[in-house]
């Protein structure tokens, strides 16, 4: 059964359950599938509890006040203000929440007890296992965008249409090309990644082909999702500043003459960007790729457990590195917090070489040693740590901030939290100290100089 087919049987909203999914921490693998198929175990709670849920909606719906949101959870007024601050929600001018923030989340955050939700959900899923780790605001962003695809009657009553073309954008290493292929995934289309030499003019064979012939033969397939990196170069704006290659002018013409057709022949091109601030106007016009998804680097969270999910990735249950793992208590998420909270602002891909950084190391140490028992201490942890630094240089720094920029113009209402947490961890780097007062004779030195 669809998570669509559940909110209409059960007369609750579809955003009312994924946003519940979201206030209690569950994990998606728990609850729903790739495609959207409910997985027994939600299915079973949400009938059982259905009366909460309409509740949970009810109060979702509303705007409320700090007191109304006190008084509906029995929370000390101050304790629900510090809850909210935290994360960061929007506040009408009247003082008044918006709709979006539920009363029973914060106090699920606060403390309150929610255990009848959880015994349905006692069995928790190994990282190992899991479709992907954290990002569950980012899935079901992208599952309203994909509904459409997903939910054709969206189409015969709101004349709501499939789009054409979608921007995933982001800075590098954040995951765009996993977020291409997942969006494949979740609406069963064929990932086919557009090859640079199939830009220009090539030979193939001995006959001449160019991106015309192999946006021609894309198109005689069915359900194509076509995934075109560099996207903000190739679509770059014709400026007098801006040195547009001619074979990506002639790309920017072909796309614009065909993406028309996209819909009806089930193709869907997306194009990664590090930026789309710099993307021509004509590209961004509605109807073509006007749909725009960030991909933002990994939060504290989510960097504890991509870096334990790479560690044990692969590893065999008796493996040398799984019993010094385990032996450090490093098998578990809280062990990699402090680390990963010095990781302000890293990739995916920086992650990925703090932990191949440290299997080096653990395995060298080993050698040396041959002790099981060997403690992964902070020389280990922080050499591993200067190795993955190494590409958080200040153009990297600088692409984060205009990724920013890009955010708080096209998605800033759907990510608000990500914005303020990533902003945060930015202005960390952004700190200047104030210039100390020389100390010593020098003044003294100079004004007997002038004096001179």
């Amino acid at each position: 059964m669809k998570l669509i087919d559940l909110a209409k049987e059960l007369n609750v909203s579809a955003e009312a359950l994924k946003q519940f999914i979201q206030d209690f921490d569950l994990e998606l693998v728990q609850c729903v599938s790739t495609n959207f198929e409910i997985k027994k175990d939600f299915e079973k709670f949400a009938r059982e509890n259905i009366d909460f849920l309409k509740l949970y909606e009810k109060d979702l719906d509303k705007t409320k006040t700090l007191e109304q949101i006190a008084e509906t959870i029995n929370q000390p007024k101050e304790k629900v203000e510090k809850a909210i601050k935290e994360n960061n929600p929007n506040i009408f001018d009247n003082g008044f929440f918006k709709s979006s923030i539920s009363s029973y989340g914060i106090d699920n955050k606060l403390g309150g007890n929610y255990q009848f939700v959880y015994d349905y959900f006692g069995h928790k899923t190994s990282l190992q296992k899991r479709d992907f780790i954290g990002y569950r605001d980012l899935f079901f962003y992208i599952s309203s965008v994909l509904e459409p695809f997903l939910n054709p009657q969206q189409i015969k009553d709101w004349g709501i249409n499939k789009p054409a073309g979608i921007i995933l954008y982001g800075p590098p290493g954040s995951g765009k090309i996993f977020w291409a292929n997942k969006i494949a995934e979740i609406i069963g289309y064929k990932f086919k990644e557009v090859k640079k030499h199939s830009l220009g003019t090539s030979f193939v064979d001995g006959n001449e082909t160019n991106f015309n012939d192999f946006l021609m033969s894309v198109m005689k397939e069915d359900k194509v999702l076509m995934f075109l990196d560099d996207f903000d170069e190739i679509m770059m704006a014709r400026k007098a500043e801006n040195n547009v290659a001619s074979c990506n002018l002639e790309t920017q013409e072909i796309i614009l003459h065909y993406i028309s057709k996209f819909e009806q022949e089930n193709l869907l091109m997306i194009g990664s960007a590090n930026s789309v601030a710099e993307i021509d106007e004509e590209i961004l016009a509605p109807g073509r790729f006007d749909v725009m998804i960030p991909v933002f680097p990994p939060n504290h969270g989510e960097r504890s457990e991509i870096i334990l999910y790479s560690m044990i990735r692969n590893l065999e249950e008796d493996s040398l590195l799984y019993k010094i793992l385990r032996n450090n208590k490093a098998d578990k998420v809280p062990f990699w917090h402090d680390v990963s909270s010095q990781m302000k602002v890293f990739s995916n891909t920086m992650l990925i070489d703090f932990t191949q950084s440290l299997k080096k190391r653990i395995k060298n140490l080993y050698q040396k040693t041959k002790n099981e028992n060997l403690k992964i201490d902070k020389t280990l942890l922080n050499g591993a740590l200067r190795d993955a630094k190494a590409k958080l240089t200040e153009e990297y720094l600088d692409q984060i901030a205009r990724f920013l920029g890009d955010v708080i113009i096209n998605n800033f209402d759907q990510f608000q939290y990500r914005v303020q947490s990533l902003k945060a961890e930015l202005d960390s780097y952004r700190v200047v100290e104030e210039p100390r007062r020389e100390i010593g004779f020098q003044h003294n030195e100079e004004e007997g100089k002038s004096q001179g």
